[in-house]
């Protein structure tokens, strides 16, 4: 969640509907929209600020990785009850995300499971590569 990425970078993942790691086949994320990865868990950061945030979805991303989940919805909310009505962890944690080595991609889920206000995310297996 450390790794440095340009401004521009930043503002443009902030804003994006979805992200896919880069040298990933399309497929991908097309996949990923389509539901055809389960979500094996999830996270609610409803309530939390921005650091709490930050820290509860690498540990919850590190948790899931060592679980070997693939698939995970983070919940970060529509901003409805922040100041000014704006969703800052909506934007921060797509920045958080595309960080991550271990994130191959994320979308938003469709409407009945969150929409706007959730992110299903793709994660890196933890298996070791097979030879």
């Amino acid at each position: 969640l450390e790794s440095p990425l340009d401004i521009d970078d930043l503002i443009a993942i902030g804003e994006a509907d979805s992200f896919l790691r880069s040298g990933l086949p399309r497929t991908v994320l097309r996949d990923l929209r389509r539901g055809r990865w389960a979500i094996q868990r999830h996270l609610d950061l409803h309530g939390l600020n921005r650091h709490q945030a930050h820290d509860e979805v690498a540990i919850f991303l590190a948790e899931a990785t060592a679980a070997g989940k693939r698939c995970v919805r983070i919940v970060h909310g529509r901003g409805y009850g922040s100041p000014g009505r704006e969703g800052v962890l909506r934007q921060l944690v797509k920045g958080w995300l595309a960080r991550r080595r271990d994130v191959l991609a994320f979308c938003h889920a469709p409407a009945c499971d969150g929409g706007q206000g959730a992110l299903w995310v793709l994660i890196k297996s933890s298996a070791p590569a097979r030879r």
